[in-house]
């Protein structure tokens, strides 16, 4: 990372794959760590890295798609945090629901993903705007199955619909985050080897943490608002 290295960061879905791999690249440049689950204390990687960080990491409970989640994680943050401001928040949960036919899609999938990667990630930023430091970054982890520039198939509707409407949302995050110099961007992870990408994935989880990080690292002010892949290139929206 090219900003400070004692940065304190928020990252949603770290219990696994790109999540946790993110946790343990900002920690390893020395930063401070809050990782953010649905259930702690089933994520056993998560707390075996947070021993190897004592006091570094530490693991907060959080629902992505349920706004009371946002606010009792808001209300706990400051003792996490020792009352510091977060300089980067990595909106990383998601959800892909597989197999889905033309015909057959169902509105509990379109739901899901919607409350997921749209409304959670829109909502969680607004819940903690107060705790995000001037300057910080925002980082929501988009997809290019989301750019309806990019669409040739039909292919994962309610993922890239929910990706879709997420895009919009870091669009209007980075409007209304503007006057504090807090630059809000949607970035694809590329297509990475982890529970949701398959073994037949082109990039580990590490080069894509890598990579993504890089990029956060380097952005400017004009760059809020953008659609970038792990290596900086931008996307069609």
């Amino acid at each position: 990372m090219e900003r400070k290295a004692a940065q304190r960061s928020l990252v949603t879905g770290a219990n696994r794959g790109l999540g946790l791999e993110l946790c343990r690249q900002l920690l390893t440049a020395g930063g401070r760590v809050i990782a953010a689950c649905r259930h702690p204390g089933k994520a056993t990687a998560l707390n075996t890295l947070a021993g190897e960080y004592p006091g570094r990491l530490r693991v907060a409970p959080l629902d992505v798609a349920e706004p009371k989640s946002h606010a009792a994680l808001a209300r706990e943050l400051p003792l996490l945090t020792d009352g510091e401001p977060l300089d980067l928040l990595i909106n990383n949960a998601g959800v892909l629901r597989g197999g889905e036919r033309y015909g057959s899609v169902q509105a509990a999938d379109l739901e899901t993903s919607f409350r997921t990667h749209a409304l959670g990630p829109f909502l969680l930023v607004q819940a903690l705007t107060p705790q995000l430091a001037d300057g910080a970054r925002v980082a929501n982890i988009s997809s290019e199955i989301g750019s309806i520039g990019l669409r040739q198939e039909f292919r994962t509707p309610s993922y890239a619909i929910g990706k879709a409407a997420q895009n919009m949302a870091t669009s209007l995050l980075a409007q209304a985050l503007a006057p504090r110099g807090i630059v809000v961007v949607a970035l694809h992870p590329g297509w990475v080897r982890t529970d949701m990408g398959t073994d037949r994935a082109a990039l580990s989880p590490q080069e894509s943490a890598r990579g993504l990080l890089q990029v956060i690292g380097g952005l400017q002010a004009q760059d809020s608002g953008a659609f970038l892949d792990w290596q900086g290139q931008t996307l069609p929206w």
